[in-house]
C-alpha cells in the first residue's frame, strides 16, 4: 500500500517538486500546506506516514509546527526541508524529532533516500 505524504512549503513550486518526485515513486500525497499552521489542521486531518516541512514560513514556522505535531502524536515521522544550511537549525529539528533534514535545492535521489530511510 502506497505510504501517505503530506507537504508543508511557502513555496508553490516546491511543493510542487516534491509532489511530483514522490508521486512519480510510488507515494501517494494526502495534502499540502503552506504554513506551520496549516501544517499543524492539515496533520490532524489527515494522519499521513510523513511529513515534508520546510523550515520558514510564515504564520507559525516549520520548526513550530514540528513541535506542536510531535507534542500532539509522538510518533510523527517528519523531515524537514530548507534553503538554509545552518548547522543550528538542523541540531534543534533532530532534537525536536525530526527523523532527517533535507537541504534546498535538493536532487530527487536525496529527497527519495530520506523518505525511503524514514518510511519505507
Amino acid at each position: 500500500m502506497a505510504k501517505n505524504i503530506l507537504i508543508c512549503d511557502d513555496a508553490a513550486f516546491m511543493r510542487m517538486m516534491i509532489k511530483d518526485i514522490l508521486t512519480k515513486n510510488g507515494y501517494n500525497i494526502v495534502g499540502e500546506a503552506e504554513n506551520g499552521l496549516k501544517a499543524v489542521e492539515k496533520y490532524n486531518e489527515t494522519k499521513p506516514d510523513l511529513v515534508m516541512m520546510d523550515i520558514t514560513m510564515p504564520e507559525m514556522d516549520g520548526l513550530q509546527a514540528l513541535k506542536k505535531i510531535r507534542s500532539a502524536d509522538p510518533s510523527a515521522s517528519i523531515i524537514m526541508c530548507s534553503a538554509m544550511g545552518q548547522q543550528a537549525m538542523v541540531i534543534e529539528s533532530i532534537q525536536s524529532g525530526a527523523k532527517d533534514f533535507i537541504v534546498k535545492p535538493f536532487q530527487p535521489d536525496r529527497v527519495l533516500e530520506a523518505v525511503k530511510k524514514v518510511i519505507g
